[in-house]
């Protein structure tokens, strides 16, 4: 049954992230020939993505986040590639939490140099008192 389940759950994903592939589009005014030429794929294929049928690769979502003018973080989340509460890359504190050449302590640290810079905590020109 677990199978069974994860099978369902897998093709859902591909239907809910074929039709926000298909509703981006739209809104773009693009039809799915422009879209395929844009993201370098075959039509077909992106048919088969925007119906569910296909589960695309990491790299056929970052072409067509591209060619849709979305974040491939958007596209990686509704293809069950990223968890949706993951902090994005391109923030410091995500990239400094998703580092994972810096131990907990060295990532408290900087987190907290960090928030101290930002939260206008200091003189900003660099100077003391």
């Amino acid at each position: 049954m677990e199978d069974d389940e994860r099978t369902e759950d897998e093709a859902a994903q591909r239907a809910t992230l074929g039709e926000f592939i298909a509703s981006q589009r739209r809104a773009a005014e693009m039809s799915l020939r422009q879209l395929a030429e844009r993201a370098g794929i075959s039509n077909p294929y992106v048919s088969q993505i925007e119906r569910g049928l296909r589960k695309p690769s990491a790299e056929v979502l970052q072409s067509l986040a591209t060619a849709l003018s979305v974040s491939a973080e958007t596209l990686f989340q509704r293809a069950g590639l990223l968890d949706p509460g993951q902090e994005r890359s391109t923030s410091v504190p995500g990239a400094i939490r998703n580092d994972g050449r810096l131990s907990e302590a060295q990532k408290q640290a900087l987190l907290e140099i960090y928030t101290a810079f930002i939260s206008g905590s200091g003189q900003r020109d660099g100077t003391q008192g």
